[in-house]
């Protein structure tokens, strides 16, 4: 089956471990990978307890490879990891045990953004311990801070083999948890001047700038028209890419030319993991961005993208209900040489129904626009 999406016919279906280009030595492809919310609810906590502790690896173990094939991967947590004390829960209030940052960093992530709704679920030293337990894993993160210093900086800046990659983080709420009086540098919240004065602030030292936001309409298929005029903004003011998350089901990617550059937008790339229902809020996507640098005129360029569209999975293992994330074409085919575990033949109506839907609604908005 070939479902390409937009214009990288030929990157979809290329052999992951092949570059995507041959370009001369003067000029560097870097490879970003990022995929949709990681929703740590009741039953996918459960699924990871043992008798020592938790262990959630499962989780993404069928898209490990695309992940480390990256240069660089992120995804945006929606729970706290306050620790054990105030007790381990799902919705409405996320706090999942630490053992999730060993999974995310084993599976391949890099990059945690915390900026949500849910960053405050625990509070501002559920905060706090949300950002020290993820960087004690070895993980960066960006959209959440510990002091002034740290949020002043504000972009997480990752140097790729010369290539300087800016992430910027930010959520439209906290679902009315009012941040501490005096610790305003906790959330960075979406705010049209705040964003465009971080770009400016952060664009000089950057060669490629991508915004994560948490926003848009929560179930809603599409964005708002509101949101396409602020990615058009944040293109116009130099942002690259922006990747989208919060809706908790896929929305359209769209590729913006602005000022005769091309830009990246995938307004939400859905859900990860999660305990909801619903075909539609168990669809994401794993989305890759190439950059190319050219070294000699310091320029750089949105080469290719891929999307793979993915499905989380539940399935029975150890007596228990477990979760994990799977790229749909890659299963489909595992399934038919017989080489999936917990899948079967009369699985591939469903999965293949589910990948036709997600490829066409993910390209609905392919037209490209272009500004000057």
């Amino acid at each position: 089956m070939a479902l390409l999406i937009s214009y990288t016919l030929f990157v979809y279906q290329m052999d992951r471990h092949s570059d995507p280009q041959t370009v001369p030595e003067e000029k560097k492809i870097v490879h970003l990978a990022a995929t949709g919310d990681i929703l740590m609810h009741n039953m996918v906590i459960d699924s990871g307890r043992l008798s020592t502790g938790y262990h959630y690896d499962h989780l993404f173990l069928p898209i490990k490879h695309i992940l480390k094939d990256a240069d660089y991967a992120s995804v945006c947590l929606e729970a706290a990891l306050a620790g054990p004390e105030s007790g381990y829960t799902g919705y409405p209030a996320f706090n999942a045990p630490d053992e999730t940052a060993a999974a995310l960093k084993n599976s391949g992530f890099g990059l945690i953004a915390t900026a949500s709704n849910h960053s405050l679920d625990r509070g501002y030293k559920g905060a706090l311990r949300t950002i020290k337990i993820l960087n004690e894993a070895g993980l960066d993160t960006v959209g959440t801070y510990a002091g002034w210093p740290q949020q002043k900086n504000g972009a997480l800046i990752k140097d790729i083999d010369g290539v300087k990659i800016g992430y910027l983080a930010y959520t439209y709420s906290t679902n009315g948890l009012p941040v501490p009086e005096g610790h305003e540098y906790l959330v960075n919240y979406l705010d049209q001047e705040t964003v465009l004065a971080d770009i400016k602030r952060t664009r000089p030292q950057v060669d490629v700038l991508i915004l994560i936001l948490h926003w848009g309409v929560e179930y809603s298929p599409y964005p708002t028209e509101q949101q396409q005029k602020m990615a058009a903004i944040f293109f116009a003011h130099g942002a690259d890419a922006i990747l989208g998350s919060h809706p908790h089901v896929l929305q359209p990617y769209e590729i913006m030319m602005i000022n005769g550059k091309k830009h990246f937008v995938i307004y939400s790339m859905g859900n990860s993991v999660g305990n909801q229902r619903g075909l539609e809020r168990n669809s994401g996507v794993i989305v890759e961005l190439f950059f190319e640098k050219d070294f000699s005129s310091a320029q750089t360029v949105l080469s290719d993208f891929r999307l793979t569209p993915t499905y989380c999975h539940t399935y029975q293992a150890q007596g228990k209900r477990c979760f994990r994330m799977i790229p749909i074409e890659e299963t489909i085919i595992a399934i038919e040489k017989g080489e999936e575990p917990y899948l079967q033949r009369q699985d591939l109506p469903l999965l293949k129904n589910i990948l036709k839907v997600s490829t066409q609604h993910l390209n609905s908005l392919e037209k490209t626009n272009t500004q000057s």
